[in-house]
């Protein structure tokens, strides 16, 4: 899968910590799914949802998959690279890449997450706002 950083608006850099790695001597799976999860924050503070613990909507997670296409070792620094791909109604997915930091940039994986949007007044999923889609398609153009 070819892919680059500039195909990335938001890039999330973490120095790997040996408390990452498992018993094979790499970065076990499921920290990847954490990175997704910082990026993915940071995508959606770049479209103005934040205020977190006092927004009144914000995205729900309702679905995560990731790819690996190689092993990440320690010592090593990613970059978490993350972008809106399709708004539906109610959901949006967002995509990412993982690339171990270097001269290369190697592709080590990439995935992809569906979250809902909801309205926790309501206590129900809501319809992506046109403002909010006014957000994406800037960031997304950039």
């Amino acid at each position: 899968m070819q892919q680059n950083l500039d195909d990335y608006p938001v890039l999330c850099r973490f120095p790997v910590h040996w408390g990452e790695m498992d018993a094979l001597g790499h970065v076990n799976h499921i920290r990847y799914i954490a990175w997704f999860e910082t990026a993915r924050i940071q995508l959606f503070e770049r479209v103005g949802v934040t205020d977190v613990g006092r927004a009144t909507y914000g995205p729900i997670l309702a679905h995560v998959e990731c790819d690996y296409a190689a092993p990440v070792k320690w010592p090593a620094d990613v970059i978490v690279g993350a972008r809106f791909g399709r708004i539906g109604r109610t959901s949006m997915v967002n995509e990412y890449a993982v690339f171990v930091d270097g001269e290369a940039h190697t592709l080590v994986a990439h995935g992809q997450a569906v979250v809902v949007l909801y309205d926790y007044k309501e206590d129900r999923k809501m319809t992506v706002p046109d403002a909010l889609r006014a957000e994406i398609a800037a960031l997304s153009a950039k």
